[in-house]
């Protein structure tokens, strides 16, 4: 049986896409709000700032361990109950996070806020293909992804002022709030979306089948290009470009901006052609990469690059998604989570291969390692486009329906 319902009205549907959409905001401004409190949090909680920094690695493996196993294990459950169940968690973890005093404690929170993170992505994305035609299916992709890529932009910068203000409980208090809105609004808005039905074991052997795993790894490449180089774009504006303080938010808004603008129009690259996307854009990335190591003493066309870097970059992420599941066929249900891990294994690689360069050379280093992996990818994403979807048997059905996902 396929998770594809009947597609309410159009009305309804944008509603329900809105509910995954500020999900998706609560989501990720909430993994990246202690990037930029980890001085306020280190002190409070008497650690180093080093230290502070394994919460942003906690929250990755649960994202990229803990949603795997959780969607696995509520892959017989209606989507909907799983999304509203899950928020409400997500809020109560955050709201412990708070109150706790102790280190170790807040460390196991973060793993299990991952693990709800990486729970609720593949179940957004699960609903969000089901409310709309299958021609739709990357649009609705990219309404889920341009909620990740907005709160980069706006949420984020906006959670780090109010906890530099009022204390970095103030925004944990403030995702939990907004995760307690979305459940409400998931249960108001969303319609119900009943499971396929099939056994988690019956779906891992098309969901890790070589097809699927070769364009993970190629999502694991793309995102260690991105973040090899965004983690140190900072000492990059204020080494290489010469700039400083007001103005690098500026530059970072503008990236930002870029992002949310490049997931939704990924959405329409999906539907026409996702593997085509994949080949192109990494090279679009691997231009606007190095643009910035040709002209990064020129501030108004490191603007320039740093607005295609994001549109190119996020504008893969819809394609990734459909393709990994379009790729496991009936395993699709079971797939849906794992692009997030691979996500977060390659933020994970490309964080810690580009700050270890950084730190010998400095510079525009990490730049141009974000390149060259970037450039490790194009071949592996051109190869990949060869790749197609399982021949289907008579007694099972694609557990998703994107357009491209039919089996020969």
């Amino acid at each position: 049986m396929s998770t594809q319902q009947p597609t309410p009205h159009p009305g309804g549907a944008n509603l329900a896409l809105a509910t995954l959409f500020l999900g998706m905001f609560v989501l990720g401004s909430a993994e990246l709000l202690v990037v930029g409190m980890l001085n306020l949090i280190a002190a409070d909680l008497d650690v180093s700032i080093p230290a502070a920094g394994f919460l942003v690695t906690a929250y990755a493996l649960g994202v990229a361990i803990g949603g795997p196993i959780l969607t696995a294990a509520t892959i017989r459950l209606d989507r909907r109950t799983v999304l509203a169940v899950a928020f409400l968690l997500f809020g109560a973890a955050n709201l412990i996070a708070v109150a706790t005093a102790g280190f170790g404690l807040f460390v196991a929170v973060r793993v299990i806020t991952g693990g709800l993170h990486g729970l609720l992505v593949a179940t957004a994305f699960s609903v969000g293909m089901a409310v709309v035609p299958p021609e739709r299916a990357g649009r609705a992709i990219s309404v889920v992804l341009s909620g990740v890529a907005v709160s980069t932009a706006m949420g984020v910068p906006l959670g780090t002022l109010l906890g530099q203000t009022v204390g970095w409980g103030g925004s944990f208090i403030a995702v939990a709030a907004f995760a307690a809105l979305a459940m409400v609004g998931t249960l108001a808005l969303v319609p119900p979306t009943p499971s396929t039905g099939a056994r988690a074991g019956n779906q891992a052997r098309y969901a890790f089948a070589p097809r699927v795993l070769a364009v993970l790894a190629l999502c694991a490449l793309l995102f260690a290009s991105l973040f090899a180089a965004l983690t140190y774009i900072v000492p990059f504006l204020e080494g290489v470009t010469g700039i400083s303080g007001g103005l690098i938010s500026v530059f970072l808004l503008a990236y930002g901006v870029a992002t949310a603008i490049g997931s939704l129009a990924g959405g329409a690259f999906a539907d026409r052609d996702a593997a085509r996307t994949l080949t192109l854009a990494p090279i679009g990335v691997a231009v606007a990469l190095l643009a910035l190591l040709l002209v990064g003493e020129i501030a108004a066309l490191v603007a320039v690059a740093l607005l295609a870097w994001g549109f190119f970059a996020w504008s893969m992420a819809p394609s990734l998604q459909y393709r990994v599941v379009a790729l496991a066929g009936p395993g699709g249900a079971l797939a849906q989570s794992l692009p997030a891990s691979a996500i977060n294994v390659g933020i994970a690689i490309g964080s810690a291969v580009g700050g270890a360069v950084f730190g010998h050379f400095a510079g525009s280093s990490a730049t141009l390692t974000g390149l060259v992996i970037v450039a490790v990818a194009i071949p592996v994403a051109w190869a990949t486009g060869f790749l197609t979807p399982p021949a289907v048997p008579r007694t099972e059905t694609p557990a998703t329906e994107p357009a491209d996902g039919v089996a020969e």
